[in-house]
């Protein structure tokens, strides 16, 4: 049993920092031939631990802190993907993370994103406040360090950043996360470390290195063990088609010790692939592992934790964030082809009788999306990997008896054309996005609204509070049918609406005409012709009267319930209908 290194990653919103934050780590180590030297394999940087105590300087020493764990290990792999392809059983792959903010941006869809998964995965993190240098009035102090730095600052220089900071504070904390300063945190179990940072000066970033690396080495060690001899488990980062090679897959190790030759087994929808390793491949040092003219050299065994390139036949069908074992006993193979399908069955379950119908791009954006939708109460009735088809959206109009139920969601996903021609007199809402924040978001908006809807809808099965004024000089007919201009003062009257005067119930709403077309309802400040039978003017009516829909005291009491739903002047017009009913039945509504 050994330590590996603890798994990284840097999320945040688009044009926060987050590369610039893992190029100013990665560049400022590299020294060819220099012990130490950061290694990099596929969307990873190995960062060892004589990089971090060198770039640290004396940090450590004032924390007393001698480090057991052989480096970090940060993923570098673009936005969301950093999570969404990064799981394990269990949840994330990733140990600890990097949430980068612009501190003078503050909170974006993408940061609100990547705050909400790490709350799902409970991944522990730190936040760097970046752009610090771009604050007003900021002077770069090289030869210092940042809180020395801060504090040297011009005394407005250091409000704006003080204001700045603590909206940052602010937001996490409504989030449910207590956040504070580094300096200033007294227990890292209970409040999340802030960080001033400038990636493009390297401002802070050592403090960065020094945090992660205290903390993963003070709390997460117990989960950094690794038995290399063991099976070896990693991740689908990303599936690529390299000249030469074919189908690759850029995989993180997480445990154990991978070689050319083992039999590897991938989880899959249908069922596990299984293949056997044709090549391992690592980049040749210091080459960034995106470029695509990059240089890879093949080895004969790579050790966790790391990412390496896999070449290998068989892999079509085989998509990111799926999980990958890897061994050079046969006789485990089967075993092991139950491990990984129960894997994705953890994650592919339909738990809930009703639901919801979710899609997403990859194994780990589906256990995201899911587990953030059931965190809000929402029933996921299926989760599946791939676009939208026709077959979703006939599953989705099975729940036309729950309205909150006919939508599908997708992550990265689109619509096939089949679907695309069935959609639209489907009934059914479709809500898609690259965010996970914005699904969320959006299907939390698309589900108040409906219930919105459903229960306006139910306003229609009651009498609905309403005032009218019998306009003098607007009496068109006096009977057989009353027809008179009436201006609705308040509240909302529809046909066959029945009137009261005094109380005393009169006749229903026959018809209405508004600009000499019929209506079926009119609300306050229209004014309307409006047809009444069983009343006559000058008997049961006169002009200047005022009138009010009859209620009932079964409606009353409804609508009691509902107010909400009403508006300002409905409920005002609901008090004075009550006033008027109880001068004869005190207990009336009651």
């Amino acid at each position: 049993m050994v330590l590996r290194s603890p798994v990284c990653v840097v999320v945040g919103h688009v044009d926060h920092g987050k590369s610039s934050v893992l190029d100013y780590i990665r560049s400022s180590n590299i020294v060819a031939g220099e012990a130490g030297a950061i290694t990099q394999s596929i969307g990873a940087s190995i960062i060892p631990t004589e990089t971090i105590v060198k770039k640290c300087g004396g940090l450590l020493e004032k924390l007393n802190l001698k480090l057991n764990i052989p480096g970090l290990l940060f993923i570098d792999t673009p936005g969301h993907e950093a999570f969404t392809n990064l799981r394990k059983r269990g949840g994330s792959l990733a140990d600890i993370a990097i949430l980068v903010v612009d501190i003078n941006e503050g909170f974006k869809p993408q940061t609100f994103e990547a705050l909400e998964i790490l709350k799902s995965y409970k991944t522990p993190f730190l936040v760097c406040a970046n752009k610090v240098d771009l604050i007003s009035g900021y002077k770069v102090m090289p030869n210092k360090p940042t809180i020395a730095a801060l504090n040297d600052q011009s005394p407005q220089t250091i409000t704006e950043f003080e204001t700045k900071m603590y909206q940052l504070v602010g937001t996490m904390y409504d989030k449910g996360f207590p956040t504070e300063r580094y300096d200033r945190v007294s227990d890292f179990t209970k409040e999340i470390a802030i960080i001033p940072t400038s990636a493009k000066f390297g401002i802070g970033i050592p403090e960065v290195l020094m945090v992660l690396a205290a903390l993963s080495q003070k709390y997460l060690e117990k989960n950094l063990v690794c038995d290399i001899k063991s099976v070896a488990r990693g991740t689908i980062l990303e599936v690529k088609e390299e000249k030469g090679l074919g189908t690759t897959l850029d995989v993180i190790l997480y445990d154990g010790c991978m070689s050319a030759g083992d039999t590897i087994i991938i989880g899959n929808v249908e069922a596990p692939v299984v293949t056997k390793i044709r090549a391992l491949l690592v980049p040749e040092p210091n080459t960034e592992m995106r470029d695509k003219k990059g240089k890879f050299k093949s080895v004969k065994s790579v050790v966790a934790a790391t990412g390496v390139k896999i070449s290998a036949p068989n892999l079509d069908g085989v998509i990111g964030g799926m999980p990958i074992l890897s061994t050079g006993d046969s006789t485990k193979v089967e075993e092991l082809k139950e491990q990984v399908m129960a894997e994705i069955d953890e994650v592919l379950v339909e738990n809930d009788e009703s639901g919801i119908i979710v899609k997403a791009d990859s194994l780990g954006a589906l256990e995201a999306l899911v587990s953030l939708l059931r965190q809000r109460n929402i029933s996921v009735m299926r989760a599946s990997i791939g676009d939208i088809t026709r077959k979703d959206i006939i599953e989705a109009q099975s729940n036309i008896n729950n309205p909150l139920n006919t939508v599908i969601v997708g992550f990265n996903s689109k619509l096939n054309s089949d679907a695309e021609e069935m959609l639209e007199k489907s009934g059914i809402k479709v809500i898609t996005s690259n965010i996970i924040y914005n699904i969320i978001d959006n299907i939390g908006e698309w589900r108040d609204q409906k219930i919105k809807e459903i229960e306006l809808a139910k306003l229609d099965e009651v009498t609905r509070p309403a005032k009218l004024h019998i306009m003098p000089g607007l009496i068109f007919r006096q009977s057989h049918p009353v027809v008179c201009g009436v201006d609705v003062l308040a509240g909302v009257v529809k046909i066959n609406a029945p009137l009261m005067k005094d109380g005393k119930f009169l006749t229903n709403v026959k018809s209405m005409e508004l600009d000499k077309k019929s209506v079926r309802t009119a609300s306050r400040g229209e004014q309307v012709a409006m047809a009444m039978d069983g009343v006559t003017i000058g008997r049961q009516l006169d002009e200047d009267n005022i009138l009010y829909t009859s209620v009932n005291e079964e409606d009353f009491k409804k609508l009691k319930t509902m107010k909400n739903l009403l508006s300002k002047d409905e409920v005002e017009v609901l008090k004075e209908i009550a006033e008027i009913m109880r001068k004869t039945n005190p207990s009336w509504g009651i």
